[in-house]
């Protein structure tokens, strides 16, 4: 029997997929972290009205480039810190 070598490195294939969402800086007033807000349409399971709900997140910026209403593209990543989990992939619009 040979044992395989992994050096930590894991094939994507079997990582599994990583959600990515996209969302709008609530707050930059961190030093590379944002705050993103991500909105989801759910419908009521009973009355079938379509509700609005959001939540917020922290990800990473790493070059500190995204501003307070920019549109970003946010993909999840390994923990961070103590409740950060997301990254910034890019800026998908900037703020006027």
């Amino acid at each position: 029997m040979t044992e395989q070598i992994n050096n930590g490195a894991e094939p994507a294939a079997e990582r599994g997929d990583r959600k990515s969402r996209r969302g709008y800086v609530v707050s930059d007033k961190m030093d590379k972290t944002v705050v993103v807000q991500l909105q989801d349409n759910v419908t009521h399971s009973l009355y079938g009205k379509v509700m609005r709900r959001s939540s917020k997140v922290k990800a990473h910026d790493e070059r500190n480039t995204a501003g307070v209403g920019d549109l970003v593209l946010i993909s999840e990543t390994r923990p961070l810190s103590a409740t950060k989990r997301w990254r910034i992939v890019e800026i998908l619009e900037k703020a006027k």
